[in-house]
């Protein structure tokens, strides 16, 4: 790193003194004054290593701690935010945050309704998917609080009707089978409402069968599964996404075609 000013030193202590471990250039030119003056002073610290720019106009502070080398741990759920708007880790990195999975993805999985170009960026060695949603389908999300930062994440019921929608970015369908059975965790009600309110019908395919299969003593059981079975619209789904279609048999009653083993097929 190279060495600071005394207004630069001033400058990265007052963003450290308001937990902006993350920031714009339009929080820079609260301290700096003018356009000019703030794209100098961030051009100059950033190539001297003092910040990392994470898109155009947004920066990240580069911690005392991280060294000669730049080496240190930013968590990439903070980063998420900067990157697109809006925002929310989703899909098997909110399975990760919600506990549902120990398996760490190596990807951290971003939702939004604006499209972006390319659709993953690497970023200090991690990587960041953008999956692009409809508006009908971009809701049940909450704020939460890590290192200073602020950054939204599905709940647990959406992040539960996002993997039946998109399984294969969700660690597939036997973590959803695995999720689900932590029953004692799931707002069945909630869940319920998020399935009928969704705009297609795979995701209560997929949730209704796997209840259904695995025998999950969940809420108003029998009531529930006529409710969801009465939702689906017609035409088979497979039951695991991009694995083969010319296996396995289509439980009509779900209209899934269960063509991968499980404690489900037998």
């Amino acid at each position: 790193m190279g060495g600071l000013s005394a207004k630069e030193a001033r400058f990265l202590a007052d963003l450290a003194s308001r937990d902006l471990q993350i920031f714009t250039t339009s929080d820079a030119r609260k301290f700096w004054g003018g356009h000019q003056a703030t794209n100098q002073a961030m051009y100059r610290l950033e190539r001297r290593g003092w910040l990392y720019r994470l898109e155009p106009g947004t920066y990240l502070l580069v911690p005392l701690e991280a060294g000669a080398q730049r080496r240190w741990s930013t968590s990439a759920l903070v980063i998420a935010p900067y990157l697109i708007k809006p925002a929310a880790v989703a899909y098997w990195s909110a399975l990760h945050y919600w506990q549902l999975t120990e398996q760490v993805p190596r990807t951290t999985f971003v939702q939004s309704t604006t499209r972006k170009r390319p659709n993953e960026k690497r970023i200090l060695g991690m990587k960041f998917r953008f999956v692009i949603v409809s508006e009908s389908k971009f809701f049940g999300t909450v704020r939460r609080r890590l290192s200073g930062q602020h950054f939204h994440v599905t709940d647990l019921e959406k992040t539960l009707v996002d993997a039946a929608d998109r399984p294969e970015l969700s660690g597939g369908i036997h973590q959803l089978a695995q999720s689900l059975r932590l029953t004692r965790e799931i707002d069945w009600q909630r869940l319920s409402d998020y399935l009928q309110r969704w705009p297609t019908s795979s995701p209560i395919k997929r949730i209704g069968y796997l209840v259904e299969a695995l025998d999950l003593p969940i809420p108003d059981r029998d009531e529930t599964l006529v409710a969801w079975n009465t939702a689906i619209a017609p035409g088979a789904v497979l039951l695991e996404p991009g694995r083969k279609r010319d296996v396995g048999s289509t439980v009509a009653r779900w209209q899934i075609q269960v063509n991968i083993t499980g404690p489900w097929a037998g």
